[in-house]
């Protein structure tokens, strides 16, 4: 090998984030550094420790830059990640890199890293870019030093994908075919409007779906500003915020509040957030928007506390009503207005189609997207970790509003606060999905997965394992293992929306997947027990 390994560790852009995150990466490091060696080959760091920043990741695509410049093109390369990063630090550099890139996250539901390689994999997916992924509890397991000694070899690493199926190899039933084509054509015809509160959350390159993919089912972007969104924010009166957490506090949600703004979740903020989840209605129908999605971590991050309960509210049917500013008439009455967390345009159209195919099945079509988390062994199952920072909607979490809680943003991320939508998802039957760009095509996979209850001390520790401020769902997917959805899955987020039973859940993602269909994406079925 005429090069050492270069190894480089992509973040946050958040200083907080990074230094607090950061000896968990150093430790994940010098893990993959020590197994490379133990392998004959050597590593060499592509950029140094930052002692007046007090980590050493990359941390802005100013930054990323200036290592690329420094690293050889044809160098075999790692992106060794324990953390949430933001792919557009590094993308530049690997769109370039002419040398073998192997991406490596640790097993961790820490901060996660396995989440952010998702993220970066799709982003790849999307713009063509070869590579390689391996994933490690400790990096000491026969699987990885396997993958890694055949890397280092020159060889690519292929998973086991032999869980998903094209489409074609499946006949659908005739009522799903019919409600799937009816469904598209009146999308195609009458179109839609995707609402965009500015795009390119978090480095998610593959969250943004091109104008001239997403035309072709009918959506269209309608690109607004999250300075807007502040704007309408001022203009919606204390009256109506408060009338917003009266009927949330009639319902028996709860928020555990203090009076520390630093620290704590505070009535404060709750206000703000009520109004902001009145501007968005507000504005969704100024514009005709059928769904929306608000970026907030850039920009609004520091003018608003979070975004979260304004968008999981937007998720449920059963929500505060909220009036047009100057008619009576209430808006988007008895419907939910689909909102996708991040700004992520695959969940947003994910997201419009389940809405559509859920309603004409006489379905709850509440529907949202989760991170892949986290996941590990639970009495002989393996039981993903599904979590989002708060986007779920109540109606998906056990009791409803009374079982859900609000509690304040990790300080971390959510400097002004902000209370989530924290709750146990409740057992029963979901359909899992997610739309993807792959090279300039647009996909979708799908599969049928259960919500299981586990015992509420299991529960507390994953969730100390993770964030305890979020929403958790306890998910197996049927006939998919966790190494089949790493190896597959494009992206950090999952789409989910659930069935009455099981046949429903068949029925449902058979019809998903003919809409899907009908609209030109390329679709594949995972996994098993979807009835086809």
């Amino acid at each position: 090998m005429p090069h050492p390994v270069y190894l480089i560790a992509n973040g946050d852009l958040r200083l907080s984030a990074n230094q607090k995150c950061w000896p968990a990466q150093a430790k994940a490091e010098q893990a993959v550094i020590a197994a490379v060696e133990r392998l004959g080959a050597t590593v060499k760091r592509g950029h140094e420790f930052n002692p007046q920043k007090n980590h050493g990741f990359i941390d802005s695509q100013k930054c990323g830059m200036e290592v690329f410049r420094q690293i050889p093109q044809d160098a075999p390369l790692m992106v060794v990640e324990a953390v949430w990063q933001y792919s557009h630090h590094l993308l530049h550099g690997l769109y370039t890199h002419k040398g073998p890139i192997l991406t490596v996250a640790n097993w961790s539901g820490q901060w996660p890293g396995l989440v952010g390689m998702l993220n970066l994999n799709g982003s790849l997916t999307k713009a063509g870019v070869k590579y390689s992924s391996l994933w490690s509890v400790d990096f000491t397991d026969e699987a990885f030093l396997d993958g890694l000694k055949r890397w280092l070899a020159g060889e690519a690493i292929v998973h086991d994908t032999s869980h998903a199926h094209p489409l074609e190899n499946f006949t659908l039933p005739a009522v799903a075919e019919t409600i799937g084509a009816d469904l598209a054509a009146t999308l195609q015809r009458d179109k839609a409007i995707m609402g965009v509160f500015d795009e390119g959350c978090m480095g998610m390159y593959n969250a943004i779906i091109p104008d001239e993919l997403l035309h072709k089912t009918g959506v269209f972007k309608e690109r607004l500003s999250q300075s807007a969104l502040y704007a309408e924010m001022q203009r919606a009166t204390d009256e109506e915020a408060t009338a917003v957490r009266h009927w949330l506090d009639q319902k028996g949600m709860r928020f555990l509040t203090g009076t520390d703004e630093e620290t704590e979740l505070t009535d404060a903020q709750i206000h703000e957030q009520c109004k902001m989840y009145i501007a968005a209605l507000r504005i969704a129908d100024d514009f005709g928007c059928d769904t929306i999605g608000i970026q907030y971590q850039q920009g609004l991050k520091d003018l608003a506390p979070a975004s979260d309960l304004a968008e999981g509210l937007l998720n449920n049917v059963d929500r505060p009503p909220v009036k047009h500013a100057q008619l009576p008439q209430i808006l988007f009455e008895g419907e939910a207005l689909p909102h996708f967390n991040e700004v992520d345009e695959c969940a947003g159209l994910d997201g419009l189609i389940t809405y559509r195919v859920w309603r004409k099945l006489g379905f709850d079509p509440e529907n949202t997207l989760h991170d892949l988390r986290f996941g590990e062994d639970y009495q002989g199952k393996f039981v993903w970790v599904f979590e989002i920072s708060g986007a779920v909607p109540p109606q998906h979490l056990i009791d409803g509003y009374a079982g859900t809680t609000s509690e304040r943003q990790p300080p971390m991320y959510f400097r002004l606060g902000g209370g989530t939508v924290k709750g146990i998802s409740k057992p029963g039957e979901i359909v899992w999905s997610r739309i993807f760009v792959d090279n300039g095509v647009l996909k979708a996979d799908l599969g049928c997965a259960e919500v299981i209850a586990l015992p509420q001390e299991e529960t507390e520790r994953r969730w100390a394992d993770t964030t305890p401020q979020w929403p958790i769902m306890h998910a197996v997917t049927y006939g998919v293992s966790r190494d089949q959805m790493m190896a597959r899955h494009k992206s950090n987020h999952i789409q989910v929306a659930y069935a009455p039973d099981a046949d429903g859940a068949n029925l449902a993602l058979a019809a998903k997947a003919a809409m899907f269909r009908n609209l030109g994406m390329e679709v594949t079925i995972c996994g098993t027990n979807h009835g086809l």
